[in-house]
């Protein structure tokens, strides 16, 4: 049931040419939606004037060696393992649904371009593919559930559809579920299959074709906001914020003697503050 092609089954009625059109038409549904929101929200300009700011302010010059590591190190910890998550559940959440996309998409892509109308295609592709869609929904449904900030502090139900914040999720949610419904309902055929396809069908395009109007754009922003993040702490522009002192630094104290006067001169650690534990009281 796991090691089943579903594409090949769908190519004795639906040719591999069409399924290639949609996958490329999913493909510039995407870069168009993430291109009007750039344009909307000008994330664009925003991210180039920023830039430009923290340079006048910069305390030293971060050369491009330094630069590439810190990409590098941007990749690793907030793409690939997801760092800035401080809550583990809601980064192991975050883990499944976004390997589990792209393992999904990208064994849809390969089973459709190179094994539409193959019964025999590689069973760990096949098995791959199902893999993708369950981390999906594992990832997917664990965060819709339990751990949306609404849900966990606000007491919003679960049931209850947020718009356009809530689309992105539950269009990822629709297409793993009823791709998973449709590849196991092949074992029946019948209606039962098509209707199940119909409904992958429908959930893919509203996920891939709504990117203006969900949430789908800022996986594409959110490493380029860590990198420039790390670029501002390294060339000590810090984004204009204040420095991070050692309150018990001699060196700190003596540049602001008000410290000691009222702290000492060892001052006390002040504690988690907002983060001592979570917020579950309303």
């Amino acid at each position: 049931m796991l090691i089943n092609n579903p594409f090949a089954e769908l190519s004795a009625f639906l040719s591999p040419g069409v399924m290639k059109g949609y996958v490329v038409l999913m493909v510039l549904l995407v870069i168009g939606g993430t291109l009007l929101d750039i344009l909307h929200k000008q994330s664009a300009r925003y991210f180039f004037e920023n830039s430009k700011k923290a340079q006048k302010s910069a305390k030293r010059k971060v050369g491009g060696g330094k630069k590439a590591g810190l990409a590098v190190k941007t990749v690793a910890n907030e793409v690939l393992t997801s760092s800035e998550f401080c809550n583990s559940r809601r980064r192991l959440s975050h883990l499944c649904t976004m390997y589990g996309f792209v393992l999904f998409v990208v064994t849809s892509a390969i089973l459709i371009f190179s094994y539409a109308s193959n019964p025999d295609s590689p069973v760990v592709l096949n098995l791959l593919w199902h893999l993708g869609a369950i981390l999906l929904c594992v990832g997917g449904y664990w965060f819709w559930f339990s751990i949306r900030v609404d849900v966990a502090s606000e007491g919003v139900k679960w049931n209850q559809f947020n718009g356009r914040g809530d689309l992105f999720i539950l269009g990822l949610l629709s297409m793993a579920t009823f791709g998973l419904l449709w590849s196991f309902s092949q074992l029946i055929g019948g209606g039962i299959s098509l209707f199940f396809f119909a409904l992958f069908i429908l959930s893919t395009t509203v996920l891939f074709g709504s990117v203006y109007w969900s949430k789908f754009a800022h996986m594409f922003f959110k490493p380029a906001a860590a990198f420039q993040k790390k670029v501002a702490q390294a060339d000590g522009s810090n984004e204009n914020l204040p420095e991070d002192f050692d309150l018990s630094d001699p060196a700190v104290q003596e540049r602001f003697p008000d410290i000691p006067m009222y702290m000492g001169k060892n001052p006390p650690n002040m504690g988690l503050g907002i983060k001592r534990e979570a917020p579950r009281h309303f």
